[in-house]
């Protein structure tokens, strides 16, 4: 794969394929409950993400998703796109985060990396290209699949980039994490006896 937009592309899907795969398996509570004190859940990070994509692969290129999505309104409430109400389906939100994905991908199919788009709420620096703004999304949406891997290790333990290759050792069962984590702990605890030390060294 030696194609710059290609290989974007690419990244971009992997992302996509990780955060879904943190909700496999989940209650609908479990996919909906705030695990952060700002909120965060599972369900929410999908919906937000499906907004950021309609808007920077659609809209900013001329080619707007053909269903306008509630929570992106003007007249939305604040961060109505980081959470589900109990009105909106699991499988309604996964349903646009699949259409956004496809309308996404037509646009990088249709346009070069050089094909300019603007970004109005960037301001002056709204004019950008679809090489710049596939950069922009995949970065954010793996800024999110991180946000996403976090929570649900705090549901259930499981962790990684994806079934069968989570990037986590081989061997990391349940005693040998407790171990690990004892010692991160330790270090932690030892680093911070070791800044005491030396506060009270300096103000001697």
């Amino acid at each position: 794969m030696d194609d710059l937009k290609q290989i974007l592309a690419h990244y971009l899907d992997v992302q996509h394929e990780a955060l879904l795969w943190k909700l496999d398996g989940l209650s609908e509570y479990d996919l909906r409950r705030p695990l952060t004190s700002s909120g965060t859940n599972l369900l929410g990070l999908v919906k937000h993400v499906s907004g950021v994509e309609a808007d920077y692969l659609g809209s900013v290129f001329g080619r707007p998703f053909p269903d306008p999505l509630p929570w992106m309104a003007e007249d939305a409430e604040a961060n109505a796109d980081m959470w589900v109400t109990p009105q909106e389906s699991t499988a309604s939100i996964l349903d646009v985060f699949a259409r956004v994905r496809a309308h996404g991908a037509t646009t990088i199919a249709a346009l070069d990396l050089d094909a300019p788009g603007v970004v109005p709420w960037w301001g002056e620096h709204g004019q950008v290209t679809l090489g710049r703004i596939l950069v922009h999304v995949a970065t954010e949406v793996a800024r999110h699949t991180g946000h996403a891997d976090i929570v649900r290790e705090q549901i259930d333990g499981a962790a990684g980039l994806r079934a069968g290759a989570t990037n986590l050792p081989e061997d990391g069962n349940k005693p040998w994490w407790d171990d690990y984590t004892a010692r991160v702990e330790a270090a932690a605890q030892e680093a911070a006896a070791q800044e005491a030390a030396a506060q009270e060294e300096a103000a001697q």
